[in-house]
């Protein structure tokens, strides 16, 4: 009579831990797409942000000049046309504009960012989820690991250990591309007032309305990353179909490689809401 395996819970261990990392990240994830930067680990890092872009307007104004002796150069023939009213009303209404970019510019992204924010709130609260939406082991797949023997569960342990290091690799590279689109938002209000003195001068407006473009580009990915959850979860909700006559370990195997298929799905979702939002503004 083959010796069942007193310890059998092991692999469904090793499943269900590797599931509840994926869990936790995921959770983590809605938490970051929802969390104001001024509040993310307790708001440190937003106020050094604050104040290194306070530092930076120095800097912006000083540009700002240089900015705009270019743009007069570039777009004035001769003496003759700074005479002109017309034309140097346009002048300092440019610089008066500029000058405001510089120094509201923060408030400006934060609007963006506000907006932005509406979106992702509007796309959760649509679907119905909040993050519970948790990716569980079927009960179907328990029962058989519970009627595996001793020598039959060894194959299947290789399986699992597997599929188990794959999910939570898969896992840790997700939220990092998550953590990576915070990172990035601090980037753009620190270094916002450089990028905003650009739009002093005509011929180098441009760099202004490129940052502008790409901040809202990087807000936006918390939309698309947020829809690709949704789909993730709805997905979840329907685990994989468990054939009743094949064997345990063709079972689990089975039911590893449609999970893994699917969480491939959204990290790779998530990875490309860059790129799907360049293509969306045509950055």
């Amino acid at each position: 009579m083959e010796r069942r395996r007193p310890a059998g819970n092991w692999i469904i261990d090793n499943l269900n831990s590797a599931l509840g990392t994926w869990n936790s990240k995921l959770e983590e994830i809605w938490t970051l797409l929802t969390q104001d930067p001024a509040d993310f680990k307790g708001g440190g890092i937003w106020q050094v942000m604050l104040d290194i872009n306070g530092a930076l307007k120095a800097i912006g104004f000083g540009m700002l000049v240089l900015f705009f002796a270019v743009g007069v150069v570039k777009t004035c023939s001769s003496a003759a046309d700074l005479k002109r009213p017309e034309h140097a009303f346009k002048l300092f209404i440019r610089f008066a504009l500029a000058k405001a970019a510089v120094t509201y510019g923060l408030d400006l992204m934060l609007a963006i960012f506000q907006i932005i924010q509406g979106m992702v709130s509007t796309i959760i609260t649509r679907s119905g989820l909040s993050g519970n939406s948790d990716a569980a082991l079927p009960q179907e797949i328990i029962d058989k690991i519970n009627q595996v023997g001793f020598w039959d569960s060894i194959p299947l342990w290789a399986v699992t250990l597997l599929g188990g290091l794959f999910i939570t690799v898969l896992s840790f590279v997700m939220i990092l591309t998550v953590y990576s689109r915070m990172f990035k938002l601090y980037m753009y209000t620190a270094l916002a007032p450089i990028p905003m003195s650009s739009f002093a001068g005509e011929p180098t407006s441009n760099i202004g309305r490129n940052f502008l473009r790409s901040y809202a580009g990087v807000c936006l990915e918390g939309a698309v990353i947020a829809l690709a959850c949704v789909i993730f979860s709805v997905m979840a909700a329907s685990p994989p179909a468990i054939d009743p006559d094949v064997s345990v370990v063709t079972a689990v195997w089975s039911y590893v490689g449609e999970l893994i298929f699917n969480l491939l799905v959204l990290v790779g979702a998530v990875r490309m809401s860059d790129r799907i939002v360049k293509e969306l503004l045509g950055l």
